[in-house]
Formats: structure tokens, sequence, C-alpha cells
């Protein structure tokens, strides 16, 4: 009896640090539990602030490096050169670091219109496309103050879902006039792959035959890809994580089981991208199941 106390009291400790069900439901993921509401869930919030200084350091770097074709070149050759020259600032050898390794989609020269003068690979389905009326944050760029933004693509297939992305935009400045912009962006779904694979990456080295899986939520949406479709059926809806919010506004834990496999969940807001944002933890320990 004093033993079972015992565990339950431990049990119980873990419950109110992750505001999440009750102990003695969910003895199978305690550990995994404690587990993403002390390294997961802030290794994934470090993740995304992390990323969005270092883009916004490469952008800028960038910006500086590719001046001269916003205003020594115009036409065909301008759209030639300025495709090459980002194609340049993402290569290996001779690019900026900060966009070498990157989940972005794309980056792209804008003129002073807002029009997207060429992106950095063909086919080039944004050329013409006036991203300055479509995003206050690129105009905000043309006007001389970079930043961010979420916004949405439309997709270009009949019934096809938007696609929501981080979007990054600096300004390209000559003798401290502005001469266009440079943009990138990061869709939220390549977004949750990055913080997929590094939270195994790191795993890997350390906890064997721990699993893992992230998702990133905006509101009522999920958006992923690639993830296992046994666990995509299991993944916290919008009412469940409204619910858990209504008690816990910081994030909440819980736990799921899926043909004999317990997994642990955790739900975080990654308010740094918005206040309906967050990533949704999985993971399942071989210990537990």
């Amino acid at each position: 009896m004093k033993a079972f106390t015992v565990r339950c009291r431990s049990l119980l400790l873990a419950v109110l640090l992750a505001s999440s069900v009750s102990a003695c439901e969910s003895d199978h993921t305690a550990g995994s539990r404690a587990k993403i509401l002390s390294s997961h869930g802030p290794r994934v919030a470090e993740i995304v602030v992390d990323d969005l200084v270092r883009h916004r350091k490469g952008l800028r770097a960038g910006a500086k490096r590719i001046w001269a074709g916003f205003v020594k070149v115009e036409g065909e050759k301008q759209e030639q050169g300025m495709r090459q020259a980002m194609k340049v600032l993402r290569s290996p050898k001779r690019g900026v670091r900060e966009l070498v390794i990157s989940p972005m989609s794309f980056l792209a020269a804008v003129n002073t219109d807002g029009v997207v003068i060429a992106r950095n690979a063909e086919p080039d389905r944004m050329k013409g496309m006036n991203l300055a009326k479509l995003f206050p944050v690129v105009q905000g760029a043309l006007d001389g103050e970079g930043g961010y933004q979420i916004g949405e693509f439309k997709s270009l297939e009949k019934g096809g879902d938007p696609s929501v992305t981080v979007l990054m935009a600096e300004p390209v400045k000559f003798e401290e006039r502005v001469v266009g912009a440079l943009v990138l962006g990061i869709p939220l779904w390549r977004l949750q792959q990055r913080l997929s694979k590094q939270l195994q990456m790191e795993a890997a080295g350390q906890e064997k035959g721990a699993v893992i899986w992230v998702y990133i939520y905006r509101g009522d949406e999920l958006h992923h890809h690639g993830t296992p479709r046994d666990l995509n059926q299991i993944v916290p809806d919008a009412a469940t994580r409204k619910a858990g919010f209504a008690r816990s506004p910081g994030g909440f834990t819980g736990s799921a089981v899926q043909f004999s496999f317990w997994y642990a969940y955790g739900v975080r807001p990654l308010r740094v991208l918005g206040d309906d944002i967050g990533a949704i933890i999985f993971r399942m320990d071989p210990s537990s199941s």
C-alpha cells in the first residue's frame, strides 16, 4: 500500500507539472510525458526562435550581396541574373551560411513595386506575383523595415489547400536607397519536418528505440507531411486542444494508445509565430508499451 501511494504521488506530481490527464490513467506514459515537458517542448521552442533569428540574419547578408542586380540590369537579363545570384546565396561553397541548410521553399527577389522578378528555381511560378499586395511584411521591407509574418499562398491546383508559410523579407539598398527586397518562405509543413528530424536525430544518440514526431497546428488546421498514418489518427483535434488550453494556457500533455502502443503527447504554443500556432509533440518509449 505504501509503495502504491508513493508511486501515485510521483505520477500526480508529473501530471500537475504537465497540466495533463489524471496520473493513474497515464501510468504507461508518465516518463515520456515528463521528457516532453522538460526537454522536447523547450527544445522545439528554441529551434523555432533560432531558425527565425538565423534566417533573418542570412536574409540581411544576402540582401547586401545582390543589390547590383536591382540597379545595373533590366528585363530578361535581370531575371536570369537574379535567379543565378540567389542560387549562389544557397550554394555550399559561395553561399550565405544561414541560408545554405534551410527548410525554405523559395527565395525571391522583389522590385520596388512589390512584384517578383525571379525566384531561386525553375519553373518559376512566382514570377510576376505581387507579394507586397499580398503580404504586409514585404511592403514593410520595401518601406525599409525587415520582418516576418505568417501568410497563405493559394493553391495552384483547383480545390487544393493553401500553403501556410512563414514569410521573411529584408530591404535591398543601394546608396541608402531601397531598390528592392529579398524574400523567403518556409511552409509550416516543412517546419514540422525540420522539428521532427532534429528531435529524432538528437534522441538517436542517447535514447534507443524512442519514437518522436512533431506536428504543427494553426487554429483548427494541422500541418504535417511524412508522418505515420497510424499516428495521424490520434493527434488531438482542435476541440481537444481548445479544452486543454482552457485548463492550461501554457500547454498541456496527454496520452493515447494505438495498436497496443502507448504514446505521450505534449501541446505547446509557439506564440513567436502567432497566437493560434503551436506544436504537438509525440513520444513513444518501448518500455511504455
